[in-house]
This record gives structure tokens, C-alpha cells and sequence, in this order.
């Protein structure tokens, strides 16, 4: 993976922890500018417990519905589900199904209050898209190539924000996410990208937007928000500990999914305005 420069240099002022349930104006601007922002300590240790309990469990016992690392056949993934390693678990789907400790986290006045910033009076969550634990296994872990995750969804506009929620330590050796700042705001001409909408990384333009990449290293409880437009990718895990975060996403109310698409297939969450006002 390119990109040499760290996010923890991007943001070296940034605050130690999340502060009340709103976004500086420092940390707004960064979003609206990279397509990204990093907030430190952004959950409580308690509530990162419960999820890291109810993700061991799922993965010990592969409590459906989940996604197999050979099902998606990506670079260093098992050939097949019979193959060595076969059985890797990539991601546990439906988290809001597993446990009431992923509603809380969603509904947490500190991630709400900034997903109000960003979104508008009204932002709901699609269950039909993320609402998932992703975790990176050693050995059988896999390469994700750079990509936009508006791909997968169909909305009357790419307004939407995902926020990942570190479980474990993520950094360079295990998998983290890189991040291309600024990707939000470009359009690309088509033939950049691959038959699966990754970009392809032999064209000369796309390795010079590839080098502009970081990292994106976080903490147990650090929080990363990033636009639907925002390209990212990972590594696989070349350390010997399973990697862990869950992942949901979100839009402003009046940004629909696309009639008779997967956007559209399941119910969504509502979080009201209200939620981002209980005091810190």
C-alpha cells in the first residue's frame, strides 16, 4: 500500500479525546475539505466491551449472516470455502440484529451530534448497507483495492457518511484503512476504474492519486468518518491478532434509495435531531 504520510501526522493537534457531541470547527472544515476526519476516543471503553464480546462470539461460532474472506475471491483471500483457511470470517452482517449494544452506539448523542453536522435536521441509517463487523483474521486475510463505496449503493445523490468504530488496534502491519484526501470532490473519467469499479493502479494518473494516500491508524474507540466518495483500501493483516471494527453508514432524510434496489431492500434507523443534544 502507498502513501507514507500518517493521519496521527495529518492531525497532530487534534484533540486527545472526542469533546461533547460535536465536531470543531476544525474538525468540520477537515471533512469538508479531505473527506475524512478522525475523532479520538469517540466510544466508551464500556461499550467497546460489549461489541468485542459479541464479535468473538459470532466469530467463534459463524452466527449468520456473514461474509467469508474466499467468498469475495480478493487478492490473498482462500481460493474457496474447502481451501485452507476457507472458513475465514471477513464480516458479521445485520450487527443492529446481534446485540442492543450496537443501537446505543448509533444512537450515542456523541456520534449523533456529528452526524447532525454533517448531514442535516434528519439523517437516517440504511440497514441494507455496512451495519456490519469488520474484522481481518491473520493468515487468510485479503487485499482491498482502492474504491469507492458509493459503488455498491444506489441514492438519488452520493451524500452519504460512513463512520468506522475501531474494536481493536488498526495500523500499517494489520490492515487499516488508507484514505485518498480530497476524493470526495473529484470525478473521474471511467476508464480509470476496473469491470468491479476499483481503480486501476497500473494507469500513470491513478498511481500519482494513489501516492497522496494515508493512513488511517486508530485506537481502540477512535471513530473515522468519511464520505461515500471518499477512495480508500487495506491491506490484509500481517500481524498475528484478528482486527475488529464495525462500520455503519448513514444520509441526510431526503437522499432516498433508489426504488427496487438493494439500497432500498431493507428498513432503515431514524435518528432524530434530539439525540445530538443530551449534554455531554
Amino acid at each position: 500500500m502507498t502513501g507514507d504520510r500518517s493521519t496521527t501526522e495529518l492531525n497532530a493537534s487534534a484533540p486527545a479525546a472526542a469533546t461533547g457531541n460535536r465536531f470543531s470547527e476544525r474538525e468540520h472544515a477537515e471533512f469538508e475539505r479531505d473527506g475524512y476526519v478522525i475523532v479520538r476516543k469517540l466510544a466508551e471503553k464500556s461499550i467497546l466491551n460489549r461489541m468485542l464480546e459479541v464479535t468473538r462470539d459470532g466469530l467463534a461460532r459463524e452466527i449468520a449472516p456473514l461474509e467469508y474472506e474466499a467468498e469475495l475471491r480478493y487478492p490473498g483471500a482462500p481460493a474457496s470455502l474447502d481451501a485452507e483457511g476457507g472458513r475465514t470470517v471477513r464480516r458479521l452482517k445485520q450487527a443492529v440484529s446481534r446485540d442492543f449494544c450496537f443501537t446505543e452506539w448509533v444512537t450515542s448523542p456523541s456520534l449523533a451530534g456529528r452526524l447532525h453536522q454533517l448531514l442535516g435536521p434528519e439523517v437516517v441509517m440504511p440497514l441494507a448497507h455496512h451495519n456490519c463487523i469488520m474484522t481481518k483474521q491473520p493468515r487468510h486475510s485479503s487485499d482491498t483495492g482502492w474504491h469507492q463505496d458509493i459503488r455498491y449503493w444506489s441514492f438519488e445523490r452520493p451524500d452519504l457518511v460512513s463512520v468506522w468504530l475501531a474494536l481493536t488496534p488498526e495500523n500499517v502491519h494489520n490492515g487499516c484503512l488508507y484514505v485518498i484526501p480530497g476524493t470526495h470532490r473529484m470525478k473521474l473519467d471511467p476508464r480509470r476504474y476496473d469491470g468491479d469499479s476499483f481503480l486501476r493502479p497500473e494507469l500513470p494518473e491513478n498511481e500519482a492519486l494513489i501516492e497522496k494516500a494515508v493512513r488511517a491508524e486508530l485506537e481502540p474507540g477512535d471513530g473515522l468518518f468519511f464520505h461515500a466518495l471518499t477512495f480508500h483500501a487495506a491491506s490484509r493483516n500481517h500481524s498475528e491478532a484478528t482486527k475488529m471494527s464495525v462500520v455503519f453508514t448513514f444520509r441526510p432524510a431526503d437522499n432516498r434509495p433508489l426504488p427496487r434496489s438493494r439500497s432500498a431492500s431493507l428498513p432503515e434507523l431514524l435518528l432524530p435531531a434530539s439525540l445530538g443534544q443530551s449534554k455531554s
